[in-house]
Formats: C-alpha cells, structure tokens, sequence
C-alpha cells in the first residue's frame, strides 16, 4: 500500500509483513537531491510510522536510478546570508537526530550515487546496504564546492570509519565505490541490485530483534547515539585507527599530517578543508554536541562566501551543458556507430581512449608510422592498465576496450566511420592533405573533426568539398584527465554536426563548451596572453622559480614557464606567430621562444626545455630549473617582484582577451567562457573563472589595474572597449543587462 501524506519527496510503501519501505522520490526531477523543505517531509513520515504498533522494520531506498546526489545547490546559491545557511543546516541536523534515533533501526537501501547529504542521510541510518553496481559511489564532495558538510557527516563518518579514513574523504572530496565501503566499514553489506531491498529488509529485522533481545536482557547502555551503536563493529583491522582516535597524541599527529597535506594541495586558497579538519577535531575532542554545533557555525560561514558561490556556480553551469545541445536550432545529433582517428600520437591516443574507454565505440586509428602507431597502442595499453590496477575497470572490459581499437597504415575501414578526427601536426598543407584522403576514402555522410588548437578551421575546410561537415573538436592534454572538449563551429557548419559533435563529447565523458570559429578559437586565444607575460616577466630577470611559483599559489596547477615545457615550447611559439598575426600588437611574443626553439630546446618531449629533464622508464621527468636557459636568454635572474603583482601581470591579460573573445562573438555565454577557463586551462576554479573574476572584483576596478599596468608595458594591457563599457555603467559580465555576446552595450 502507498502512503504520500502531505510529504512532497518520501512516500511510504506498507508491506503485508508489517514492514515499510520509505521511497525517496523528488517529483519532477532526474536525480534526487536535499530540497527546500526535506527536513518537513522526513518528520511527517516519521511520525506516521512511529503511530504504527505493528511495525517490524524500516527501509529507506530510492525511487529513482540513484539513492540521493547531495543538496539542491541551487538552494545553496539562494541562501541569503550565513544566519540562513546556520539555520538550514541545524534543521537538518535535527531531522537525521530522528531518523538515527527511531524506535526501529531504519536500514539504508543505497544504488547508485550516494553523495554529500545523500550520504549524510545514510550515516543517519541504523546500517545501510549497497548494490554491487559500479554506479554505486559513495563521498562527500562538498569542498569541492567550497563548502563542508552540514547534515552532520563531520561527525558520524569518523566514528563509523576511523577518523584517518574519514579525514581522506572530508578533505579530498573522493568517491569510493561499494566494495570499498564495505571493506572500510562505511556500508555493511553488499549484494546484487535485484535482492538490494530484500536484503536492506532482511538487516532491518535482525537489527531490531537484536535490539529487543538486549533489552530484555537489560544491557547497560549509556547512550543510543550511532557512534556507539556502531563501534562494537571496528574490527582489530581498524586497530591503528582506534588507537590514533583513544590517544591523544597520535590524534595531534593525525590532524598535523591531514593540515600539512590540505595546504600543499591546497596552497591556502580553499578555507573550506581546513574548517572541515577543525570541526571534526572538536568532535573528537569536545564531543559530539559541539562538533555538531561547530559543523553548523562553519557551514553557515562558508555555504554564503565568494568562493564557494563561485565554485556552485560552475558546478550549477556544468550540470547545464550537460543538456546542451550546442546549437540554438533545433535538430537531432547522428547516431554515431563508429569513429576514425587520424594521427596515434599523444593527442591521437588519447582521443582513441576515451572513445573506445568512455564512449565503447570502435575505432579506427591511422597514422603514416608504424612506430607511432606502436607507441600510440603501448599509450592506450597503459592508460587501460592503470584503470585496472586503480580497480575502475576489470580485465574483461579492458580487453574488451582493447578490441575496439584497430590500428592501420591505409584508409581502409574508414568508409564506415561517422565521425573522423585529426590529430596530425599542427601544419594546414598537412591538415589539408588528410581532409582531401579521408573523404576520397570515407562515407557521404562523414563529419571531419580537427582537433587543431589554434589554426582557424575555416582555414582547414578550405580543401574539403563539403565545409558543412568540418569542425572542430579540441582536445586538451591529457586528453582522458582535461574534462573540457571545445568544438568550434564555422559560418558554414550544420547545426546537425554541432549537434552530432557535442554529443559525441559527452559519450567521451567530456564538458562540452561550443565557440565560433576564429585564430586560437576562445582557449588557445586567452592562454596566449598569460603565456606571453610570463616570458615578459623571465625577459625582465624574474627568475623561472619565481614566476612559476607565483601562479601555482595563485590557484593554478602548474606554473606558465613550466606549462611552456609540458606543451612544447616549438608548439608554442607557432600558435603565438598565429595569434600575432590576427591580433597585432597586444599579442606579440618576447624573443625567448624563438631563441630555445633555435637551440633545439622544445621542452618535455626532447628533453631540453626550461626544466633539467632525466628519462625515467623512457618518459621525461624533470623538477629543476635548467640554470643555462638564462645565458641563454642573455638574462640575470635577479628581479624580485612580489607574487601577488607576478599573478596579476599574467591573469590580467588572460581575463582582459576574455573579454575580447566575448565581445567579438567568439562565445555563447560568459559562463561557457568561466567552464571553458577552469575544466580547460586549470584557471583556479575558485575564482569561478574569468568573468567570474572579474565580476568578483569588479569590472571598474579590473580597468584601473589593467589602465596601470598599460601605462608602465604598454599595449598588450589595453582595457577591452567592452569591458570599459560596462565599468562605465557599473556592470559585471554575468548581468542581465550586459548585452548577449557579440553585440554592443545600447
């Protein structure tokens, strides 16, 4: 029998063998999620079923594909202010109060994603029980999102788990999959998806009964609450972990270790582990009411910051081109049943990965080399090899990956190939002979894809017969660890290929931003800029360690100097004659590169670069500065700047070309410029990209800076006339009164 009552989310499902199972089932939605309200609907339900006498066991499970993915974020972007937050997360706490304390044990049926509050709820439950899916994850993300979590998960997890194990998944934010719930305690059993709930069931009952029977036996309890509830299961496999928790020293250690290991990663810019590691800490050591009263105050600080509204807003604008087509027309992308690579290289294999590994469609990969065909193979088997020993593939769907790909010197087998990308080097003569192949080989109906990173694809369609069916896709390396695919469309291409493009995208696993076609399309054209400051920087005699320094504390994750090595310093030198063509002044490159690239000095992949490189297992690796760049570059390195003006000199430039990029239409929104900067070039997400930035700082403010430092260097610092604009008016990029991109303010 179903019972909605008047909650909106839970509706309840009472069994003839006096058992009910509580459906969680937000109407109207694809996932489920901690709304607006939540904490209403768990207390009517709760009352209902405490009325009932005959009731013998309880059973929370999901109505949807997934258990529960976390908060509306959307609601975390409303909350007013942090007394609002304070008081969103004390009610919830109080509803879990409820379900950890209900007269019988409530047994968590979990499938699927079990994330943030999702989580939260199920530590609430007496004991929880999984499927064996590999859908079924379990985390709390939530300082990826700025935030920690609020529903009491700071305090229930460390005591089900230990806190070493806790504190690694607080404060990184990782999803561990069922088997490794299980083995670490957070989950009690694990079984098939179709005896999931029978078997929830069948724990709810033994549960209870044991209850009952330790009751009757009078048992000296002191308290109900779930950490003790559930510490007589540590095994003597958590010994260490009990033994950190009970000794006050190995606690100091603990903490001591987690703090130095959150600041190395995060360099001091993200408060949200840190607070995370206090509130947990005062659990621990002052005890579960004022860790749960600690876990309120910081939530409420942080859930209304900048940061963390920056990085809800990103996670709010990948969520939404996730559903984007791509193109405003309305069309349906081709079925895709097979794809042809051409080019086994870095870029090639990588694309040939997540096609055949992320997508499971067959492809055929082409290269004029059978070295590189061999080397691009070994590519694909070690990327295989590394999912199977991180357990995120089995030996079966490695082989199984594997089969897919077929490698060859000729066209043959691209007659059947929907889609084709082209990883060869980055020369047009060359893009334009492998167009002119491919479609003397391929079918009618065939849709070319560069992956080129800055020549304008126009330029490649040149030489096709049909420019309708050229696009680009561009890949960032590496291509199965850069979440961004950026597809760049022409005035000729169909809204049916984009379409096509885009969802191909997706199947690879990737977060798809579309741009217009242009010299360095929206990625490449604002890398440009950062790049070149940096090199003004090292030409001035700021030091290498210095400049790369300066922005890895900024948020970035690697250093531009170093960036420069990891890319190729020849390949870069290219794009930015690309780009100074196209651009004039404000893009013209320092003489640095063009004098490493005439002494053979290209960066990682030969060896000799800024960086002292030593082959390791015949891959380069390499931490130290290379000290004969700077005779060189005839440069001494003895300028000191400080490293917040080192960050400024080369973001500013990026966040001013953005603006560039969206005024000349180059962009659809600024937020797929924010995602395209963050997920693509490793712009530090909690600055929520660059109009992002901007806006936080303020566009009047981002003109006097740039205004600054165009005084003292010159051109390449010129406001964009837009952005000027809208200082004039006191807007931001993200306001509804900024006009749609490529048009001007009225």
């Amino acid at each position: 029998m179903r019972d909605t009552g008047n909650s909106q989310s839970l509706w309840v499902e009472r069994r003839e063998d006096n058992a009910a199972i509580i459906w969680f089932d937000v109407p109207d939605a694809p996932v489920n999620t901690l709304q607006a309200g939540f904490e209403q609907d768990f207390n009517h339900v709760l009352e209902q079923l405490t009325a009932d006498k005959d009731l013998e066991a309880v059973v929370l499970a999901s109505a949807k594909e997934d258990f529960i993915a976390g908060a509306d974020i959307k609601m975390l972007t409303q909350l007013p202010d942090s007394e609002a937050a304070r008081q969103l997360s004390h009610t919830a706490q109080g509803v879990m109060e409820r379900v950890e304390s209900f007269p019988l044990p409530i047994v968590a049926a979990i499938h699927g994603v079990c994330l943030g509050g999702g989580l939260e709820v199920a530590l609430a439950c007496r004991a929880r029980v999984a499927s064996n899916s590999r859908r079924t994850q379990f985390g709390q993300p939530e300082v990826k999102l700025g935030v920690i979590p609020g529903v009491g998960g700071t305090q229930r997890l460390p005591r089900l788990v230990g806190l070493e194990t806790a504190l690694d998944m607080i404060l990184t934010g990782k999803t561990i999959p069922a088997p490794k719930a299980r083995a670490m305690g957070l989950v009690d059993e694990v079984v098939p998806r179709p005896v999931l709930l029978e078997a929830a069931l069948a724990r709810a009952r033994e549960l209870a009964w044991k209850e009952l029977r330790e009751k009757k036996e009078e048992e000296v309890r002191s308290s109900r609450r779930l950490g003790q509830v559930l510490g007589s299961l540590l095994s003597l496999g958590k010994l260490r972990t009990l033994l950190l928790e009970e000794n006050p020293a190995g606690r100091s250690v603990l903490f001591s270790q987690a703090k130095k290991k959150v600041l190395s990663h995060t360099h001091g810019n993200l408060p949200a582990p840190l607070q995370a590691l206090e509130v947990i800490r005062t659990g621990i050591e002052e005890g579960l009411e004022a860790g749960f009263k600690a876990e309120v105050e910081a939530f409420g600080d942080l859930a209304v910051s900048t940061k963390a509204r920056n990085l809800m807003a990103l996670f709010l604008a990948r969520s939404a081109l996730k559903k984007d087509l791509g193109t405003e027309a309305e069309v349906t992308p081709r079925a895709v049943h097979k794809v042809g690579v051409l080019g086994a290289g870095l870029m090639g294999s990588g694309v040939t990965y997540v096609t055949a590994a992320e997508a499971g469609l067959p492809v055929r990969l082409k290269d004029v080399s059978h070295e590189v065909l061999r080397q691009g193979l070994r590519s694909l088997w070690k990327a295989v090899t590394e999912q199977v020993q991180k357990r995120r593939m089995t030996l079966g769907e490695r082989d199984r990956v594997l089969a897919l790909v077929r490698p060859t010197t000729e066209y043959t087998g691209f007659k059947r190939a929907d889609v084709v990308i082209e990883a060869v080097v980055e020369n047009i003569e060359v893009k334009h002979q492998v167009l002119r192949e491919v479609e003397a080989h391929g079918g009618p109906e065939m849709i070319f894809a560069s992956n080129t990173s800055s020549i304008p694809i126009h330029k490649i369609a040149e030489a096709s017969h049909h420019p309708e069916a050229v696009i680009g896709m561009h890949y960032f390396s590496p291509v199965p660890k850069v979440p961004l695919l950026e597809v760049v469309v022409t005035e000729k291409t169909a809204p049916e290929v984009v379409a096509t493009c885009v969802a191909l995208g997706k199947r690879q696993n990737k977060t798809v931003i579309v741009v217009r076609d242009g010299a360095g399309f929206y990625t490449t054209r604002i890398l440009g800029p950062y790049i070149n400051e940096a090199t003004h920087l090292l030409a001035e005699g700021v030091s290498i360690e210095d400049i790369d320094r300066a922005l890895i504390n900024f948020g970035f994750p690697v250093g531009p100097i170093k960036l420069l090595d990891e890319v190729g310093i020849d390949v870069v030198q290219k794009i930015a004659q690309i780009l100074q063509e196209a651009f004039g002044e404000r893009m013209k490159p320092t003489s640095v590169l063009e004098k490493l690239v005439g002494a053979d000095r290209f960066g990682k992949k030969n060896g000799q670069g800024f960086y002292r490189y030593q082959k390791v297992e015949g891959v380069f690796k390499g931490k130290q500065v290379d000290k004969s760049v700077y005779q060189l570059l005839d440069v001494k390195p003895h300028k000191k700047i400080e490293a917040n003006e080192i960050a400024m000199r080369c973001l500013l430039p990026m966040v001013n070309e953005a603006v560039y990029c969206y005024s000349d239409g180059i962009l659809r929104s600024a937020r797929d410029g924010d995602v395209g900067a963050v997920f693509g070039l490793g712009f530090p997400p909690f600055l929520g990209g660059p109009f992002r930035f901007i806006d936080n700082q303020g566009t009047g403010e981002i003109v006097e800076r740039l205004t600054h430092y165009q005084k003292q260097w010159g051109e390449r610092f010129t406001p964009a006339p837009l952005l000027v604009e809208l200082a004039q008016q006191g807007i931001g990029l993200h306001d509804k009164k900024t006009p749609p991109p490529g048009e001007t303010l009225p």
